[in-house]
């Protein structure tokens, strides 16, 4: 039967796939990044993201389902696509600014989502799963904001230069700096 609850409980499947999918794919992103700011932007936002599963288990829950994962093409795209990046840009002062845009094409994917899913399940007279949902739209929201911050404060700038990538680290305050070579 194809229905609105049908497509709302593929959407939270396919959400669910997507979030347990970076729970194992952003701690690669923390080892590569070489910036503390944003390798504890992206811890941080990873715990949500473990939050973020859990939360989903009760959406399921709350339409008297079992959590299950449909296969979300979207964010294995994403995923190989950030893949590519840290390889190729690994080393490069430019990285750092290079996570921030695969990360925030990841979060607008999941505003996106979670933005319809929030809006079906309140249709659906699901007001504890639109709740649960609206939270999470919330911080990925959030997350997105103080990334784009990252990026406009540092690493963008950062990614001007080419400098040797094996002579430069950033401070403890997130700047890129220099490191004497002898």
């Amino acid at each position: 039967m194809k229905t609105l609850k049908k497509l709302f409980l593929d959407g939270i499947a396919e959400i669910y796939d997507a979030e347990v999918r970076l729970t194992t794919a952003m701690p690669l992103m923390v080892e590569v990044a070489t910036c503390e700011h944003l390798q504890d932007a992206i811890r941080s936002h990873l715990e949500e993201t473990r939050s973020h599963v859990k939360s989903l288990e009760a959406v399921f829950a709350s339409v008297d389902e079992r959590p299950k994962r449909k296969t979300s093409e979207a964010i294995i795209a994403l995923l190989n696509e950030s893949d590519e990046i840290m390889s190729y840009y690994r080393g490069f002062p430019v990285l750092n600014a290079a996570l921030i845009f695969s990360l925030q094409k990841i979060e607008h994917h999941e505003i996106a989502s979670y933005g319809c899913l929030r809006d079906w399940a309140a249709e659906l007279d699901n007001g504890s799963g639109a709740d649960i949902l609206q939270k999470i739209l919330d911080e990925d929201k959030a997350t997105n904001q103080a990334l784009t911050e990252l990026a406009r404060q540092k690493s963008n700038h950062e990614g001007l230069t080419e400098t040797n990538p094996d002579s430069t680290r950033c401070d403890v305050h997130g700047h890129l700096v220099a490191e004497a070579t002898i």
